[in-house]
């Protein structure tokens, strides 16, 4: 998708743009694709025109439209605004496309030195990824919470559940934006979801109740985005309910942290234990693993998933339970 591909009439309705250019190479989907809740996140759309984002901004929600021109070695972003937030959306662009996602420690010859194989070759062909940061604390806590202790596939098909539901239709959606691109809700309109629906969307009273909890101090939440990511995950922590697992989730989006592990994740220790040592390990071996890449571990555990390595299946698979019709 490059620049020329859009109409003009799209660009020159825009409400805000920017081009941004990321100064070497630079791959869209690969950057942002971690902050896609699925392929059927409501507020995330690929389309022939360009990558369509909505959220809520401090100034109201807006509708944002990615595409790239150029070469990949060295393009540019253009980004096109719409809504009452749209100034606030395009000033975000940098940030959230890893504008200050650095790679250069990673990158020296006697770090590499010390890294696996799978690992090295991995980031010579992924040299355009950039981690995310988006700043948004309340759009990423949410749909993390609700991935607490269930699988993928439920936490997301409860997400989409509640965002038709709640959601709202972005600025321009169905006229400049896909028709179906919608705005996560506010940490109001959360917190006047009724129990039942939670329980419509397969989400347990823990999770929801955590939810609840953690937006009645939505004003404090958003704050956390000005602090370097250990701090905000610490303070993360201080909620009921959220604990390391969680914290390492959000600021992974929120602050592009390049060292957050998820400790607890259901599979991510067997996997990493298995890259590293052709060994299922726990936890504490996973740590363990990485603690000579401290400061990279999170950009370490990124590469080995595009290395293409897949673990042996160790152990039954957690079963998906359907609450939609209790």
């Amino acid at each position: 998708m490059t620049v020329a591909d859009v109409p003009a009439g799209i660009a020159a309705a825009a409400d805000a743009s920017l081009r941004w250019r990321p100064g070497g190479p630079f791959d869209l989907m690969q950057t942002i694709g971690t902050l896609l809740r699925g392929h059927g996140d409501p507020s995330i759309r690929t389309a022939p025109d360009g990558v369509w984002l909505a959220f809520t901004t401090p100034h109201g929600p807006a509708t944002l439209r990615l595409a790239t021109a150029g070469p990949r070695a060295d393009p540019a972003v253009d980004a096109q605004a719409w809504g009452p937030g749209a100034v606030d959306a395009v000033a975000s662009v940098p940030r959230m496309l890893g504008s200050e996602d650095d790679w250069s420690g990673f990158d020296e010859p006697a770090f590499h030195a010390t890294l696996p194989r799978m690992v090295v070759e991995a980031r010579r062909r992924n040299l355009a990824i950039r981690l995310p940061a988006t700043g948004r604390m309340i759009d990423s806590l949410v749909p993390t919470i609700l991935e607490q202790k269930v699988t993928v596939i439920e936490a997301r098909r409860g997400y989409r559940y509640l965002m038709y539901r709640f959601g709202t239709a972005a600025p321009g959606a169905g006229t400049v934006a896909p028709a179906n691109l919608l705005v996560q809700p506010t940490a109001a309109q959360w917190l006047h979801i009724p129990s039942w629906e939670w329980h419509k969307a397969g989400v347990g009273p823990q999770r929801s109740a955590t939810i609840m909890r953690a937006l009645r101090s939505a004003v404090a939440l958003e704050r956390l985005a000005a602090l370097p990511a250990a701090e905000a995950g610490a303070k993360l922590q201080t909620l009921p309910g959220i604990g390391v697992w969680t914290a390492a989730e959000v600021v992974q989006r929120t602050h592009g942290c390049p060292d957050s592990i998820a400790v607890g994740d259901y599979h991510l220790a067997a996997y990493v234990g298995a890259a590293l040592t052709g060994r299922r390990t726990d936890d504490a071996g996973m740590l363990r693993l990485l603690a000579p890449w401290a400061g990279h571990r999170q950009r370490v555990v990124r590469m080995i998933g595009l290395s293409g390595f897949r673990k042996p299946t160790f152990g039954p698979r957690m079963t998906i339970q359907d609450h939609r019709g209790h």
